[in-house]
């Protein structure tokens, strides 16, 4: 007889990645006709701590459970795949947090509003998160190599997936032809843009205060990863 091991963490952490995907993705389709009442300010703080809220449990959830399932493999021992994976969630978290953004915009002190970009981390990729989830979950996939790691890399990119299309879909509608110009100038795929000559990586762009929020964030979670992991235990999901 074989000995499964007990998949209901996979089951609960899938159903936590679907409530989360469809909560983002409902609330930023809803945010034209909701912002009418809300306004834009208080809509924004109302996704943020709805979406930050969710992802906390999610994260929580995630950390206390990465080991369960079937090992599919384990490279951890192997000389050079910890510094890989060290780099990746770097790279990863420079798509993932884009500072093509206005920050200000993002924490609700200015006028939050939607942007048609088409300048730096943009000119690599439209979907800079999507590609930033991407490598992620590669890298961590390749690290934890268990069964619930790859069912949570799969759920999440398959939202950034999803995100793609309902993100170009939202901005078609509000902007129309204007959208489709910057459509027809960028890509999905890293660096597609560039190698066939419609974007110039322009250096200069990169060159932001917020990029360095970005490195000393990415450096501060390196050395809280030790606590953030022993503070998901005491709580018991």
């Amino acid at each position: 007889m074989l000995d499964f091991p007990d998949l209901r963490s996979h089951l609960v952490m899938a159903g936590l990645l679907l409530a989360f995907a469809m909560v983002h993705s409902g609330l930023a389709a809803l945010r034209l006709r909701v912002e009418k009442h809300t306004g834009p300010r208080l809509y924004r703080v109302l996704f943020a701590l709805v979406s930050i809220s969710l992802a906390l449990v999610l994260l929580i959830y995630f950390f206390n459970h990465r080991y369960d399932g079937l090992q599919l493999w384990q490279v951890q021992g192997v000389p050079g795949v910890h510094a890989l994976v060290l780099a990746l969630s770097a790279i990863s978290f420079l798509f993932l947090y884009p500072a093509t953004f206005n920050l200000l915009e993002i924490a609700a002190i200015e006028k939050p509003q939607v942007h048609l970009y088409e300048t730096g981390i943009i000119r690599v990729s439209r979907h800079p998160q999507m590609v930033g989830q991407v490598i992620w979950c590669l890298a961590h996939t390749l690290w934890v190599g268990s069964s619930f790691m790859v069912l949570t890399s799969v759920g999440l990119i398959a939202h950034h997936l999803f995100g793609v299309w309902h993100g170009d879909r939202r901005l078609q509608l509000r902007y129309g032809e204007a959208f489709m110009a910057v459509k027809a100038r960028t890509s999905v795929v890293p660096m597609a843009a560039v190698l066939r000559g419609d974007q110039v990586l322009q250096w200069q762009e990169f060159l932001k205060p917020a990029y360095l929020g970005v490195l000393i964030f990415v450096i501060g979670l390196y050395w809280l990863h030790p606590l953030l992991i022993r503070a998901a235990t005491g709580v018991h999901w």
